[in-house]
């Protein structure tokens, strides 16, 4: 069966960088004043030379989301299970090779945070965890998400990359989406970030949506780490994947992440600088190629960012986050994934949303009624 990665190996890196740093003008407004574009199109966005048209892109990406989404932004929490984790990857604090102490919540545990942030009102919230088969495994996943069912209307989960079988299992017991990210497409330099473990595999993950959408999950997220390999390239090929996925699995919906790194304990530094306009470029970028598609906006950025981010092109917000095992309740001193920026409760997001005529959604909804 085809997969992403045949379309995958017919793009190389050099190509596609020597394409968008080639781009001119004239190829930016014509992308500009499509209304339906292609991935080259995308690439001509992504460009230096895009960075010109900035105020007309922002303009139309804002246009677009209140078209497609109204004036709502859907607001999520993480709820992190455990830092266990068998991959050595160079910029993450759940690292294997970073000495320090691991923590796997017990079922008590997973309640005591679930009931935290149902109370604060969250129905919608993203399981984490750290990349570990045998202690954090599909048995223990699926077991959690039979706890949280009781708590949350709806779940989603970023793990390890699972088997098709396991991914039905989870879709059999009504997980919304499955986030997982590439970190680069950058084939050559991908075991430089991923030296040991499963993740070190770049074909099996590059081939894990293939399996979250042959298991039908209803949401599929996608992205990559901004910072680690050239950004422009980078977005190019996570463009192309998306545009494959949904012409394939066209039952799903889609969403794209933007984390950009952040300080964690043992982690390098980013590689390539994406600075804010440059980050607000590509957010625009991606809401022109796709109207439809949801992006979604993390606590990593700083709250005066994310309140300018909010009216541009994001749909989707995390609130109150925390990024360790146990950090709501049980163990708010357990390490961090990696540092936030936002720490803004969820009261302060709600109030500073309503303050821009943006209504704050808990749990998520039909965004068709919006067409």
């Amino acid at each position: 069966m085809k997969t992403f990665a045949d379309i995958f190996n017919q793009f190389q890196w050099n190509e596609i960088s020597d394409f968008i740093y080639s781009v001119k003008p004239e190829n930016v407004e014509a992308a500009l004043n499509k209304s339906q574009l292609n991935v080259w199109d995308f690439a001509a966005l992504v460009s230096p030379e895009a960075k010109k048209f900035l105020p007309q892109m922002i303009e139309k990406s804002q246009s677009l989301t209140k078209q497609r989404f109204g004036k709502n932004i859907f607001l999520y929490a993480p709820l992190y299970l455990s830092n266990e984790c068998k991959n050595i990857c160079t910029y993450c604090g759940f690292s294997f090779d970073n000495k320090i102490r691991r923590k796997t919540l017990t079922d008590n545990e997973i309640r005591k945070e679930a009931e935290f942030l149902k109370n604060k009102g969250f129905e919608h919230i993203l399981i984490v965890t750290g990349e570990d088969n045998q202690n954090v495994g599909i048995s223990y996943i699926a077991h959690a998400v039979d706890i949280l069912n009781e708590y949350f209307a709806n779940i989603s989960i970023e793990v390890q990359p699972l088997d098709l079988e396991e991914y039905k299992l989870l879709a059999d017991k009504n997980v919304y989406a499955v986030l997982v990210y590439q970190e680069t497409y950058n084939l050559q330099r991908y075991k430089t970030y991923h030296p040991k473990g499963k993740k070190s595999n770049f074909y099996y993950r590059l081939e894990t949506p293939d399996r979250i959408g042959m298991a039908e999950i209803h949401k599929i997220g996608l992205g990559v780490l901004l910072g680690l390999e050239d950004w422009r390239v980078d977005s190019f090929l996570t463009a192309l994947h998306l545009d494959y996925l949904q012409k394939k699995y066209w039952k799903s919906r889609y969403s794209i992440s933007f984390p950009r790194i952040r300080p964690a304990v043992g982690a390098i530094k980013e590689n390539i600088h994406i600075n804010d306009n440059e980050l607000i470029q590509l957010v625009c970028a991606y809401r022109l190629f796709n109207p439809d598609v949801e992006l979604s906006l993390s606590t990593r950025e700083r709250r005066e960012l994310r309140d300018k981010l909010v009216q541009i092109g994001f749909t989707t917000m995390s609130a109150e986050s925390k990024t360790n095992p146990g950090g709501y309740v049980v163990e708010p001193q357990s390490l961090e994934q990696f540092e936030i920026d936002d720490n803004r409760t969820l009261e302060e997001i709600i109030a500073m949303l309503k303050n821009k005529g943006i209504e704050a959604v808990m749990k998520d909804w039909d965004y068709a009624l919006f067409d």
